[in-house]
């Protein structure tokens, strides 16, 4: 599953939902036809008296019975399956037949499983998951018996069924009749808006990653258990209905049609996938002979080309790498309306958002073609990569989602080797070391002791550290090697499940290294190293301290691949820091870099090209070497970037000073690289923000050496498209205007409000393409108050006008930048109308700016409920995330944390926490910033320099 840059969770968001604890008990003998359905309307309960039942309550507005749960007496021995992570293994699934009839209109859906079971050890119970389904206890029966009792826990989402007696050894078929409801909450079954021929209609569709299969059909909703899947939908005529398989046969009778599938391989729950809806396609053919197709809202197939193209060019390629033939006959991709994470991988039918897979060559920017080729081929890894081989259960969710991250971007540089894909790579690599750096990260390698537990764990860790490991791995075993092992990996365990120590001990055998004693020092344990330098007469010595951005020193330790460059790039030494500390001959490493003098040339760069996942901190002689060397233009641009983000993690920890910082980036100010710049500019956009609480006298001249270093390159550019410039310039532009209108540059925004004036007079000037919009609409914002909203209004206007995706999402990311509060709470409580799609709330958060925080903050307090209520608990964590790292104090954190105490719940608990130190990490960067005697006087230094 791919996330969305600007969401904090993969996944569906799950929703605070009122749940039903449910329990019939049929008399032995009995037929079962007096227990009615379990759909929280009708309950009989054979044998038990007036007060038992007087426990119940039903709640009117859910529409759903309520329980305490029942004591022992009651529940029997069910309840020893209570509280447990992962469902017993004395029974599993082996296929499932399922028929499935949605209901388009009134948004529901019946349905019928056949499930064969294979029974492997003495019991009476079958025990599956089940959340959000009327089931139909009647109907329940296995090997034609009725169950005695049907037990529902709510909190665990499991169904317990117990017999009469201990079940026979071996298959049997378990079958039920269910109905649900097409929810709104973009998990499970779910349905999905869109216009047709002017009316707005209901799509049916799936997203069940990572635990929402259950909210579908009963099953057995963890990765380990895989089993086959014949599905059968009932559909109305004229609709496309889609699954994993192509169609085996249909029929059909009245307006009803009756589509059946062909059978699937092994796969897991979470990775069965439908759409239904009105769509149109276009297709294209692998060398293979595989059909690719995407599918699109009618009228909208043309903008599928590009992410066909990339799909069939990623079939090829990763046939090849991985030496395995794609497995399924077929492969669909969908563009989705609402849709709650940037992609996800369903065998054989992956959706997106519409943002994720559709390209307009006049409507969209240059930077969403790269997304969408990085998203394509990141979900069809998949198909190898968590699809094909699973990960035996989520504490190895990275397995899925590293490799995926890291695969896409071999896919796509492969694909377009211009875009220099491996270097905007290290975008991932600092989100990872970001994140990581916190006391309230964890493992790649995470326990998970609940389902709702999961979604948090789809997150920089997971993905982006993931990928930055793997990366580190491959470049210690080289790429042979690696591709290789890899390559025997996916043979290996095709259709069935592996652990991480599965594929450390593949890529041992394969390579004769000791992987798992190095690799198993990143992925089980959180953080990363710093590496400490220091020159010592002829010594060099290295000394590795867990880094963290509180300022303290943790106390674990690594395994860890140090590269060295030592005045030029022919050659490079490598070492492995196996200890806490190393001491190396300066004069060895000279020699063998191919550099005999210790002179005024010479430098030594740590950690090539970014390829390692850690820090490095040079003593005062060595950063100043490598600083000349900067000046020197000898560093390549991927250290270039590596030196400027450790610079500011470090100050940031208070380990160097802003003053060091700043004039480090000053260094860089004829700087011109896409990727260097990126970076240099999310340094300065995180020191302008942190200046206006630590030094409030001094911001205005920070903001202006800042505008100092992004003017020229920005001025380079220009506002306009220059004929045959590269696609990473394009890229460039957006970011180098943005910063500067952010930064309060006047001459930008002067020239963005001018642009969007003509701009919404003429909607098809030449005057403001896709790529400058934002700036200009962030130009716009500026001048906006509550008496003077002329511009508000009429961006509002050109997002109910527009019917893209992207334009839509970049009229919402400005509507906050604003200095009126009035107009911030607007903006703000429009995300509790249907203007807006509930998966585009955090493109109205991202606007949000300091001056207005306080504004957002009260409005969430007032509005916490209401959030939480359309919502729902997960997507509420970026809430949080987005408005309580507005603010620097310690006393804000303290009063946030009191707020969430009696809040708080497990789909959050962990982006909370995050959110909570990241503000008292900036507390402490404050105060070491006040405390620094020379910044007000280096600020005023460099501003004076030409």
């Amino acid at each position: 599953m791919q996330r969305l840059p600007t969401a904090t969770a993969a996944g569906a968001g799950m929703t605070s939902l009122l749940v039903v604890l449910l329990l019939v008990s049929v008399l032995p003998g009995a037929s079962g036809a007096d227990s009615g359905p379990l759909d929280g309307r009708k309950m009989v309960f054979a044998g038990e008296t007036a007060g038992v039942l007087a426990r119940y309550s039903f709640n009117k507005d859910a529409n759903v019975e309520t329980a305490s749960p029942p004591p022992p007496a009651l529940a029997g021995s069910a309840a020893q399956f209570r509280g447990q992570a992962q469902l017993p293994r004395f029974a599993a699934p082996r296929r499932y037949d399922l028929r499935l009839r949605p209901d388009l209109v009134t948004c529901t859906f019946s349905g019928t499983a056949a499930v064969t079971v294979a029974v492997s050890a003495p019991t009476r119970f079958l025990v599956l998951n089940s959340a959000d389904l009327s089931i139909d206890s009647a109907s329940i029966r296995f090997r034609d018996l009725a169950p005695k009792e049907v037990v529902f826990f709510a909190d665990d989402e499991i169904l317990v069924l117990g017999f009469s007696k201990d079940l026979v050894l071996g298959e049997g078929v378990l079958s039920m009749k269910f109905n649900g409801t097409l929810n709104d909450q973009m998990r499970g079954f779910y349905r999905s808006k869109y216009q047709y021929k002017g009316k707005m209609k209901n799509m049916a569709v799936t997203q069940f990653e990572s635990v929402d299969a259950r909210r579908c059909f009963p099953c057995w909703d963890e990765p380990a258990f895989k089993a086959k899947f014949k599905l059968t939908l009932e559909v109305n005529v004229g609709m496309v209905a889609l699954s994993n398989m192509p169609i085996a046969n249909q029929t059909v009778a009245g307006p009803i049609r009756t589509v059946h599938y062909v059978e699937s391989p092994l796969m897991s729950t979470y990775l069965v996938a439908i759409v239904i809806g009105l769509f149109e396609y276009i297709e294209g053919v692998t060398p293979e002979g595989t059909k690719v197709r995407v599918y699109t809202q009618v009228g909208k197939s043309s903008q599928g080309k590009f992410a066909l193209d990339v799909g069939i060019k990623s079939l090829h390629l990763y046939k090849d790498y991985f030496g395995t033939p794609y497995p399924l006959p077929k492969l669909d991709m969908v563009a989705i309306p609402d849709f709650a994470a940037g992609a996800m991988e369903n065998y054989g039918l992956v959706t997106f958002r519409e943002v994720a897979l559709l390209f307009d060559e006049e409507s969209s920017m240059e930077s969403s073609k790269q997304s969408i080729a990085i998203t394509v081929a990141h979900e069809l890894a998949h198909q190898w990569f968590g699809n094909l081989v699973t990960m035996e259960w989520w504490t190895h969710l990275w397995l899925n989602e590293g490799f995926a991250t890291w695969m896409s971007n071999l896919a796509v540089n492969s694909f377009f080797p211009q875009w220099n894909i491996w270097t905007q790579f290290l975008d991932d690599t600092t989100a990872g070391l970001k994140l990581d750096s916190l006391e309230e990260s964890h493992p790649i390698e995470v326990e998970i002791h609940h389902a709702t537990e999961v979604d948090e764990i789809f997150d920089a860790i997971s993905y982006d550290k993931g990928a930055s490991v793997i990366r580190m791995l491959h470049n210690y075993l080289g790429a042979e090697r690696f591709q290789k092992a890899l390559a025997s990996y996916i043979r290996k365990f095709a259709y069935s499940n592996a652990k991480t120590e599965d594929l450390w001990a593949v890529l041992e055998e394969n390579s004769g290294e000791p992987i798992k004693n190095m690799m198993t020092t990143w992925t089980k344990q959180q953080g990363y190293p710093v590496i400490n330098a220091k020159l010592q007469g002829n010594y060099l010595e290295l000394e590795q301290a867990q880094f963290l951005l509180d300022g303290s020193s943790g106390p674990r330790m690594w395994i860890v691949p140090i590269t060295a460059d030592c005045g030029s790039y022919y050659t490079q030494k490598k070492i492995l820091l196996k200890g806490k500390s190393d001491r190396l001959d300066i004069r060895d490493i000279a020699s063998q870099c191919g550099n005999q003098e210790k002179g005024g040339n010479f430098w030594i760069k740590l950690n090539i090209n970014q390829t390692g996942f850690y820090r490095v901190q040079y003593d005062d002689k060595l950063a100043a070497a490598l600083q000349n060397a900067l000046q020197a233009k000898k560093l390549s641009v991927m250290d270039k970037i590596g030196i400027v983000e450790d610079s500011l993690a470090l100050s940031m920890a208070c380990k160097q000073t802003l003053t060091s910082l700043l004039r480090l980036l000053y260094a860089y100010r004829e700087e011109a690289d896409y990727s260097v710049l990126s970076h240099i500019n999310t340094a300065s956009l995180s020191i302008a923000k942190i200046s206006v609480d630590a030094t409030p006298g001094l911001v205005g001249d920070i903001k202006q050496l800042l505008i100092k270093l992004l003017l020229p390159p920005a001025v380079k550019l220009g506002w306009d498209l220059k004929n045959g410039e590269s696609h990473l310039d394009s890229l460039l532009r957006p970011v180098l205007l943005v910063a500067l209108v952010k930064l309060g540059h006047d001459k930008s925004i002067n020239e963005g409000a001018r642009r969007f004036s003509i701009f919404v007079h003429d909607r098809n000037t030449s005057l403001l393409r896709p790529d400058t919009r934002k700036a200009a609409y962030l130009a716009a914002m500026q001048n906006v108050t509550a008496s003077y909203r002329s511009a508000y209004n009429d961006l509002l206007k050109v997002y109910r006008e527009s019917d893209e995706a992207e334009e839509r999402g970049r009229v919402l990311s400005t509507l906050c930048f604003c200095k009126d509060e009035n107009i911030v709470l607007e903006s703000l409580n429009l995300l509790f109308t249907n203007e807006f799609r509930k998966q585009d709330a955090y493109y109205v958060l991202q606007g949000l700016d300091v001056e207005t925080r306080d504004t957002a903050w009260v409005w969430l307090k007032d509005n916490w409920d209401r959030v939480t209520r359309k919502y729902g608990d997960t997507q509420a964590g970026g809430f949080i995330r987005y408005v309580v790292t507005l603010f620097t104090s310690n006393e804000k954190a303290a009063e946030f944390s009191r707020f969430f105490a009696t809040r708080k719940k497990p789909e959050f608990e962990r982006t909370l926490k995050q959110s909570l130190e990241n503000v008292r990490i900036s507390a402490r960067w404050i105060q070491g910033i006040k405390s620094e005697p020379r910044l007000a006087q280096t600020v005023q230094e460099l501003l004076r320099r030409p």
